[in-house]
């Protein structure tokens, strides 16, 4: 299949993003039109690219004539006719339909007939951009990730009326910029947003159920499940608007409930406070510090009865400050008053805890992943504050990171991870995209460290399939039923890939 090539490229709105689209063309030799739309924009734009840049010549990244070259050839206007002669025009204009409409109609009457038109739309519907013009088969979305010079994919989105060479023609011209393609159907969210925001809403429905506090989820989710930082530093980064847009879009869509915006997100959004953009989110970033973590004590005198992985201990019970029940193990007799009982289990230990005849001192214990330092800590409705505290301290000692929640299934990490696997699993058994678009999209888009298929093929199908089951058994939540192709990897014994 032949493919349209691109020798001039023009963008249309350069904030944040359209700024950093612009840098990339021009950065790969390509002679660059910028519009804006007015005077004060315009300045607005160059003060973007002139700052980006000017970044990279901070940190040896560029030299000084390096950086001018790329200026240069960035033609800025406020005239949508300089678009005329461009043979691709991107428009990064902000997340509204309307919006987005109004700017294609414009660029139908002052582009050549065979120009290929795109958008930068992280979540809003190609199809519908596109059969409002007069060219809805040279319409290609395509998705830069913020920021764009720095961010390695991008996501070519066709449509049902597409030409397949004008698509061909977009991966092309991305490969030569020196980043990813994935390219991808018309589908709300594309493979990154959607599987990331279903993440994020979720544990904004954590917190705002009570299950754990800001600071146990972010911590739970770095600490433990490996990311490079939790959901609420990351919302905040992002901009809680943008946000609310993306996943009304998502669930205008899916209708899946994971996806309708939490309540306490939408309250965030309508007081104005929109993460580090207005200095307030889910956090502040007025400069003042939060609360030191409190200092580890001594190592604690642990006994473990049974196995569990990921914590050891030979103390002798009756002395033992920490006593860690495995799976079916019994109290031993003699433990001490103000010992801390802990008992290691996959679901829930309240029952547990009523038959060890102390069910005060009891908090459920899990590490998920036993290289990690995170430890988490079931509290139960009987447990009492001081016993959480104390139990916080010990693992404190034993050089964990204690995070505490209450007593429900898949407690933090495998809660919030396990649906987001099983949303990347339901996209691969549907045929929306394969498993090396879809952990290249979550690793080069969403900076994770490893994508969600190779996640699953490390903690197995049939893992998922138990915390999956656990999880929708507790909740009744559909989309929290493991997706078939799971079931059927677990049956089988084997990886999804």
């Amino acid at each position: 299949m032949s493919t349209v090539s691109f020798t001039k490229v023009g963008v249309v709105g350069l904030g944040t993003m359209g700024a950093g689209i612009a840098e990339v063309l021009a950065r790969g030799g390509l002679p660059v039109v910028g519009i804006e739309i007015s005077p004060e924009a315009l300045d607005r734009g160059r003060g973007h690219l002139e700052k980006s840049t000017g970044r990279a010549v901070k940190r040896g990244k560029l030299t000084p004539e390096a950086q001018r070259e790329i200026l240069d050839r960035i033609a800025l206007s406020t005239d949508f006719g300089d678009l005329g002669d461009c043979d691709l025009v991107i428009e990064a204009v902000p997340e509204r339909l309307d919006l987005k409409r109004q700017v294609f109609a414009r660029l139908d009457e002052v582009c050549r007939a065979d120009a290929v038109l795109a958008t930068n739309t992280s979540s809003l519907s190609v199809t519908e951009i596109a059969v409002a013009t007069n060219r809805p088969t040279k319409i290609v979305g395509v998705h830069f990730f913020n920021p764009a010079p720095v961010m390695r994919l991008v996501e070519v989105i066709t449509t049902v009326l597409t030409e397949p060479t004008a698509v061909a023609g977009v991966a092309d011209l991305v490969t030569k910029l020196g980043k990813t393609p994935v390219t991808v159907g018309d589908r709300a969210g594309f493979v990154a947003n959607r599987l990331l925001f279903g993440y994020l809403n979720q544990a904004t429905a954590m917190l705002e159920n009570g299950h754990a506090t800001r600071d146990d989820i972010d911590a739970a989710m770095t600490a433990g499940g490996g990311l490079p930082m939790g959901p609420f530093t990351l919302m905040d980064l992002i901009g809680l608007d943008t946000c609310l847009g993306v996943l009304e879009a998502v669930y205008a869509e899916s209708r899946d409930r994971r996806h309708a915006p939490s309540p306490l997100l939408r309250e965030l959004v309508t007081a104005g406070l929109l993460g580090r953009k207005t200095g307030r989110g889910f956090y502040a970033y007025d400069g003042s510090a939060d609360e030191a973590a409190a200092e580890s004590g001594p190592a604690p005198a642990v006994a473990v009865v049974g196995e569990v992985a990921g914590i050891t201990g030979d103390a002798d019970p009756a002395a033992a400050d920490l006593v860690v029940l495995g799976a079916g193990a019994e109290l031993p007799d003699g433990v001490k008053p103000d010992a801390v009982i802990a008992v290691a289990a996959e679901g829930p230990v309240t029952a547990r805890a009523v038959a060890t005849g102390r069910p005060g001192d009891v908090v459920g214990l899990r590490v998920p992943e036993p290289d990690r330092p995170l430890a988490e800590l079931t509290v139960t409705a009987l447990t009492l504050p001081a016993t959480a505290d104390r139990a916080a301290a010990l693992l404190a000692g034993l050089g964990r990171t204690a995070v505490r929640c209450r007593d429900r299934a898949g407690a933090i990490v495998d809660a919030l991870r396990f649906p987001y696997l099983n949303d990347a699993a339901a996209m691969l058994g549907a045929g929306y995209a394969d498993a090396d678009a879809i952990d290249a999209a979550m690793t080069l888009g969403c900076g994770y460290p490893t994508g969600p298929v190779a996640d699953l093929d490390r903690l197995g199908p049939r893992r998922a399939v138990e915390v999956l089951t656990a999880l929708y058994e507790e909740s009744r939540e559909p989309a929290l039923a493991p997706a078939p192709v799971l079931v059927e990897h677990a049956a089988a014994g084997r990886g999804l890939r």
